[in-house]
């Protein structure tokens, strides 16, 4: 089937997914997932890192080099591509996707939910509070599957960021946030898989014992890549690591849609 919810777990470290997620562990171990690690782009930051995640390209090329720079993406991306091929697009997520993809700067009232098919993010659900419950956007996104069946879902909990910030990442507050975000995935995956997605779950960064991220180290850098797709075995563990610059490729690869040229690196798929 070609369509593919992409859940991008924000501030998710590699090492405190394979440790703490059960559920999607049990998929690897099951050979119904294949796993891979990430090493991600620099900087380990977010705004820069949604943009790369999104159009294939590293910062240089882009231009999104922090977060500070608010503007609309000017470069082919996922949205674009699905939208342009005729596939429905959704998102639930951090208000600065609404600022890349749909409207800049962000307008809590106007922007926080969309359903308008000129734009690239057609069903939008945003929030613009980092400590937005992910219980409450895990449900959302739920409700956008079930109500407008998006052949491309964004899924942007920031739930992992927000507690690592607040309490590090070498803390009982962000390992058992991340047994909680895998209970909320358990939920949902089996439905997904039923209704024919391909059901990738990554991060755009991790985090440190500073509580925060930006910089060159594994901790940050390094972070989970899990394909699940329903119409075949996976792969396991395959030990390698990949690219956040084969994210793009793979989204559109997965979409059967056409993958724009600026998206040079190979998908994993």
């Amino acid at each position: 089937m070609n369509k593919v919810i992409l859940v991008l777990s924000d501030g998710l470290r590699y090492d405190t997914a394979i440790e703490q997620m059960g559920f999607l562990g049990h998929l690897v171990e099951s050979k119904l997932a294949d796993l891979y690690k990430i090493l991600g782009e620099l900087p380990s930051m977010s705004r820069p890192m949604y943009e790369t995640t999104h159009t294939g390209l590293p910062v240089i090329e882009h231009g999104v080099y922090s977060n500070y720079v608010v503007r609309r993406s000017d470069q082919p991306n996922i949205f674009q591509a699905a939208r342009d091929a005729g596939k429905i697009t959704a998102a639930v997520a951090y208000s600065w996707f609404s600022e890349l993809y749909n409207n800049a700067p962000y307008d809590m009232v106007n922007d926080r939910e969309v359903d308008d098919e000129s734009l690239l993010i057609q069903h939008g659900r945003f929030y613009s509070d980092d400590a937005y419950p992910d219980s409450e956007l895990f449900a959302t996104a739920g409700m956008l599957v079930r109500k407008f069946n998006p052949d491309y879902l964004l899924v942007h909990p920031m739930g992992m960021d927000d507690t690592g910030h607040k309490y590090s990442a070498d803390s009982e507050e962000y390992r058992v946030h991340a047994i909680r975000q895998d209970v909320m995935l358990a939920n949902l995956i089996p439905e997904w898989i039923e209704r024919g997605y391909n059901i990738i779950v990554t991060s755009d960064h991790g985090m440190n014992v500073d509580k925060m991220h930006g910089g060159t180290t594994p901790d940050v850098r390094e972070v989970p890549l899990y394909i699940i797709r329903p119409d075949s075995q996976g792969k396991g563990d395959t030990g390698e690591t990949v690219s956040h610059l084969q994210l793009a490729p793979t989204v559109c690869t997965l979409l059967d849609i056409p993958i724009p040229e600026t998206m040079k690196k190979v998908s994993i798929i």
